[in-house]
């Protein structure tokens, strides 16, 4: 099989960085799948026997479409589009259009190029009718000097840019709706993230982690190497709700778990030269998700903390969530948290979190 495979944003980078781009993005496509590449400038061409080809190629991070195509050349693009519409199945459509584009110097434009091909169906086939708007099927032509390539579908990719070309971060990993999708778009944005799952038993149990596993191995589909950590935080909560219940601030409960996940999640991406955090927070979702809370969650550390998903409603996460095939496990049962109190605070103070946490060191 041979899939042309199509970029976006590393078409516009400067040489040497679009060069570096392109090769990270081949290197995703090999990690994947089994195949021969070649490329040609916008271009990456993919040469498989894998049946699973298609699916593997809609999960790679840079590739904005591909689609699988026929080659041949120039002097035989008659009889290639000719046996093409046969392969298809033209003769069971009604209507047709031609689509038609070219690299390099020819004595014919595209729409020549696509009037002429479309009179030669229209000869071999005169039951169909063209229709350049709603055609029951499409073949699409793409001559590149002397060579030319034939299909008759364009497949969406994962888009964004090559996985890995902007470093690594650390995600706050609990396998719920949010943050898979926020690991995903960061993912989507050329960042390789390592997946951090706090574990709070005996405040949560088996499920909860389960879960988080289960959501990892469907993002391992968009990048092998996607690995889940598992951090024991069962004892810092204990301790916390001891100390906050002598000092009768329950509330605080939340801020102060998070702010430890923050730190130990910081200590890890130093020493994995990461450069900096990702959570799912959405501004207003949750109690502890409140400007006043996020201000207080920012002074734990010092590596800035990315939340990509900061502006969105849960409509709108949910929906990413099935497209990005996330949804169905992130909703499975799950024990929810325990330690949460009853009233989370929404306005917690800097001051009031300082002097919680000089009773609760060393944890």
């Amino acid at each position: 099989m041979l899939f042309l495979v199509r970029y976006s944003e590393v078409f516009l980078k400067s040489e040497p960085v679009r060069r570096r781009w392109e090769n990270t993005l081949i290197r995703n496509i090999k990690k994947v799948l089994e195949c021969r590449v070649r490329r040609e400038r916008g271009r990456i061409w993919v040469i498989t026997e894998d049946e699973n080809a298609r699916e593997k190629l809609r999960k790679v991070f840079g590739i904005v479409s591909f689609s699988e195509c026929v080659h041949c050349k120039l002097h035989e693009l008659e009889r290639a589009v000719l046996d093409f519409c046969r392969k298809i199945g033209i003769d069971k459509a009604k209507s047709f259009a031609v689509r038609v584009k070219r690299v390099g110097e020819h004595d014919f434009t595209s729409q020549q190029k696509a009037a002429e091909l479309g009179a030669l169906i229209l000869r071999n086939f005169p039951h169909l009718k063209v229709d350049l708007e709603n055609p029951e099927k499409t073949i699409y032509v793409e001559i590149r000097g002397e060579d030319c390539y034939i299909f008759g579908e364009i497949v969406k990719g994962a888009g964004g840019i090559p996985l890995g070309v902007e470093g690594k971060l650390v995600s706050l990993f609990s396998g719920g709706i949010d943050s898979p999708v926020a690991t995903w778009m960061m993912m989507k944005r050329g960042c390789e993230v390592i997946p951090v799952y706090f574990d709070c038993s005996p405040f949560t149990d088996e499920s909860t982690l389960r879960r988080a596993k289960e959501v990892a191995e469907v993002l391992k589909e968009y990048w092998p190497d996607f690995e889940l950590r598992v951090v024991e935080h069962g004892e810092f909560l204990r301790k916390v709700k001891d100390v906050l219940k002598e000092m009768r601030l329950e509330s605080y409960t939340c801020v102060l778990c998070k702010r430890r996940m923050l730190r130990v999640a910081e200590a890890i991406a130093r020493e994995e030269g990461a450069k900096g955090l990702v959570t799912g927070e959405s501004l207003g979702q949750v109690a502890s998700q409140t400007l006043d809370n996020l201000m207080v969650l920012d002074d734990a550390c010092d590596l800035p903390t990315y939340r990509p998903l900061i502006g969105l409603d849960k409509l709108e996460i949910e929906e990413m969530a099935r497209r990005i095939g996330t949804f169905d496990v992130s909703t499975k049962p799950a024990t929810e948290c325990k330690a949460v109190p009853k009233k989370p605070t929404t306005k917690a103070k800097l001051e009031k979190v300082l002097e919680i946490e000089e009773k609760l060191e060393p944890v």
